[in-house]
């Protein structure tokens, strides 16, 4: 008996010697949380939690089995898995489906949002592309970066979808700046797409996303309608004090006052149920995820390591952001889910990838080291 279980526990070893476990438990925490809050948003709906936790369970496994390759492996397999993501990301256009256009793809048992896989996709091929060149980037190397990531944002942009192409044009704008692309840069970029806004309001925003713009700058102009989204929001956000009302006791969510409360707006629910001390608790388990991704980028000993490892973290950070300031009021609603605690099957595996990668390069650092 006692070899049997000393087997066990060599295999145990084995299994998780290339996952980090400060992260991986930070990570666990959060789906446990997630599974919690999305059970009560969702009245008690256990189908929906299992099946949230069948997506875990294939993002876990894909995170694993990504850990174990070597950066270096990764870096030569980055141009062919960029190309590949690229091909469903056309085929959405064609036959995908969505509420406000094309964002799914069908494929009968489940529904894949193809712009997901660009979250991780794009910034290991600007980091493997930058990984290639002198650094800090000059001008020929950032205008060909800017390509790699103007051509999946353009795509996504036509499904339309505008909050994930702002997202995976972050993540590989985020991977020009740990290169050292100087800020001006950047201010360069913001003041185009500002010069441009008027000209994207009337040829290229559709209708729901002007109105999205205007409920931002003022939801109480059509409290029933647009504003109700906000408005709700807010109401279950400052309902939760500092306690909160109790797990499953939130009322915005269980009366149906709360729209999208188990993707969108799950945070909202875990406000008003857990109050602050529970929306602390989250935030610095998100806090504590992003800075050991960021100190494994500093640790990393080749460029593309530091790079795609930097780029998730600090994407993972905007995710936190974008969705907390939505739900607030502090930002326009654009459809962007809270990581590991909204509902989304595609969201949650390619997040988990990401985070694969970046323990691939914590546990192959002193191998790979040049």
């Amino acid at each position: 008996m006692r070899q049997i279980l000393r087997w066990l526990f060599d295999l145990l070893v084995r299994f998780m010697r290339t996952l980090d476990l400060p992260l991986l438990g930070a990570i666990l925490a959060l789906m446990v949380i997630g599974m919690a809050v999305l059970y009560s948003a969702a009245d008690h709906a256990i189908g929906l939690v299992v099946r949230q936790g069948a997506f875990f369970v294939a993002g876990l496994g894909l995170m694993w089995a990504l850990s174990r390759i070597p950066p270096n492996q990764l870096r030569n397999w980055t141009p062919l898995v960029f190309g590949l993501s690229l091909v469903p990301l056309v085929l959405v256009l064609l036959i995908g489906t969505g509420k406000h256009g094309r964002h799914w793809i069908n494929l009968g048992v489940v529904y894949v949002q193809p712009a997901e896989l660009l979250k991780l996709s794009l910034p290991m091929m600007v980091a493997w592309y930058l990984d290639r060149q002198s650094l800090p980037p000059r001008f020929r190397t950032v205008l060909v970066a800017g390509v790699l990531i103007a051509v999946p944002t353009g795509l996504i942009l036509l499904q339309p979808d505008f909050g994930t192409a702002m997202l995976v044009a972050v993540s590989g704008a985020f991977a020009l700046y740990l290169a050292g692309l100087p800020w001006w840069w950047f201010g360069m970029a913001f003041g185009a797409v500002a010069a441009i806004a008027p000209v994207a309001w009337f040829w290229l925003l559709r209708p729901y996303q002007q109105d999205r713009i205007l409920t931002f700058l003022n939801p109480e102009s059509d409290p029933l309608g647009t504003g109700w989204n906000i408005i709700q929001s807010k109401i279950a956000i400052g309902a939760g004090g500092l306690t909160g009302k109790g797990w499953g006791q939130g009322s915005q969510s269980h009366l149906n006052y709360l729209p999208e409360h188990t993707t969108d707006f799950i945070f909202a629910v875990l406000s008003e149920e857990f109050g602050w001390v529970g929306v602390a608790t989250v935030l610095a388990l998100y806090l504590f995820v992003i800075g050991r991704c960021l100190w494994i980028a500093a640790e990393a000993r080749d460029g593309y390591s530091r790079l795609i490892a930097g780029a998730l973290g600090l994407a993972f950070c905007v995710y936190v952001i974008v969705n907390g300031g939505m739900i607030s009021g502090l930002l326009p609603v654009v459809g962007v889910p809270m990581p590991l605690l909204s509902y989304g099957g595609t969201s949650a595996v390619s997040l988990l990838a990401g985070l694969g990668v970046v323990m691939a390069v914590r546990a192959h650092r002193p191998v790979y080291a040049r």
